[in-house]
């Protein structure tokens, strides 16, 4: 649990640096789009962890939890500061709206796809009802028959 929360924070470390050189000579945002969903991935890796960690009331996992929190949040703004100074005050904003949107969008998707699979999950339990019911009422009729005839 712990390799995989430094894990996180290697790869979160790894796209700042790369977000700090990239913005000194980047000609646009784009180019800087893996890297900070890189940076986005790395911080949802960590928190996931935290939240796994806090199960546990080991004091040290809490005092680290908490500065690496405040670490992140740190490199954020920086990175926040570096992209409004070399692209302007709107840029960052502009960025986290997209990300926000796209989120949604990814979120109203899975919740469509959940849908339609409990819809047809529904479907098939309708069917395989039905057909219990038929096929009673044939084992029926043919033992009504087997009766009426015997």
């Amino acid at each position: 649990m712990i390799a995989e929360t430094l894990a996180g924070i290697a790869l979160f470390n790894s796209a700042v640096a790369g977000i700090k050189q990239a913005c000194s000579h980047a000609k646009s945002v784009g180019e800087l789009g893996g890297l900070l969903d890189q940076l986005w991935t790395a911080e949802k890796q960590i928190n996931q962890q935290s939240i796994k960690q806090s199960a546990y009331n080991d004091f040290s996992n809490i005092a680290n939890t908490a500065i690496d929190r405040r670490l992140i949040q740190e490199q954020m703004n920086e990175v926040r500061s570096m992209i409004t100074l070399r692209f302007g005050s709107d840029c960052w904003n502009e960025i986290i709206a997209e990300k926000a949107k796209r989120e949604r969008a990814m979120r109203e998707e899975e919740t469509r796809r959940a849908l339609e699979q409990q819809q047809k999950h529904e479907e098939w339990i309708e069917i395989a009802q039905m057909s219990m019911v038929v096929v009673f009422l044939v084992v029926l009729a043919i033992a009504m028959i087997s009766f009426a005839v015997g």
